[in-house]
């Protein structure tokens, strides 16, 4: 947020912060219903913040496809199936693979919130999100090793006439 209010300094703007917490898909639903009628409100400017896998004992979680080479790059192979599901605007695809392969993203609800948003939202035209980047803390070979990945994605409304 302070990060937000920097980057806006000098303009007129009003930062309404929405928490998210541990939600049933159900209530991810709800919220995102609720949230929807925003999306038609060209003033108003979404930041959805996460981070993607947290891999390593310390996090409890290594999760390895052997056959994608590398764990780092096994690492990347799963957040990549994850970030396809958001891409697609896919909110049930991305809450089926976040219980198959229970990837440890923390900001997995308000994804899903969002994605339910864009879902129920009523417009005219078709939404599109789009990564930008993705990296790795760092380039885990060994068990013994740890990461975080993090990605960045662009969502646009349709242009409006």
């Amino acid at each position: 947020l302070p990060y937000i209010a920097h980057q806006m300094q000098g303009t007129d703007f009003k930062l309404v912060p929405i928490l998210i917490g541990n939600l049933s898909p159900k209530a991810e639903q709800k919220y995102g219903e609720l949230l929807s009628k925003y999306l038609d409100d060209p003033s108003n400017f979404f930041v959805v913040s996460s981070d993607f896998c947290h891999w390593g004992s310390r996090f409890r979680y290594v999760w390895y496809d052997k056959s994608a080479g590398d764990i780092w790059q096994s690492i990347e192979k799963l957040d990549r199936m994850g970030m396809d599901h958001i891409s697609k605007l896919d909110a049930a695809g991305f809450t089926s693979y976040l219980k198959k392969y229970k990837n440890t993203i923390c900001g997995r609800h308000p994804i899903g919130v969002f994605l339910n948003a864009v879902r129920a939202y009523k417009g005219k035209g078709e939404p599109s999100l789009e990564f930008t980047h993705y990296a790795q803390s760092s380039k885990c070979r060994q068990q013994r090793d740890s990461s975080v990945s993090y990605a960045s994605a662009v969502y646009c409304q349709p242009c409006r006439q």
